[in-house]
């Protein structure tokens, strides 16, 4: 039962961050925001495709198409804040390893 009451236990530990942990966490769902515009972009392509080939569902699609174009572009908005948060983690750990 001790073991779920560590708050006097935290408090007292020192927290180093792991620079190399954190930059791959980054990396990681800077490349997922990619794959996600990527995937978003090919749908809105698909939907404007195929409010040309439907014009009985027309509106639809073009709505459709919408949402995808807005998601990719929300996306990428993503990528780049997770570039950059890779990026500061990369200095930040350059500082704290070489203290400068």
């Amino acid at each position: 039962m001790a073991q779920f009451f560590r708050h006097h236990e935290e408090s007292e530990a020192t927290w180093e961050v792991d620079y190399n942990k954190e930059e791959k966490r980054h990396r990681q769902r800077e490349e997922l925001a990619e794959l996600g515009t990527l995937a978003s972009g090919a749908f809105a392509l698909y939907e404007n495709y195929k409010a040309k080939k439907d014009p009985e569902h027309e509106r639809r699609h073009r709505m459709e198409e919408e949402i995808a174009a807005v998601a990719a572009v929300g996306g990428a908005g993503y990528a780049l804040h997770e570039h950059h948060e890779k990026k500061e983690a990369i200095q930040e750990g350059k500082r704290y390893y070489y203290n400068y």
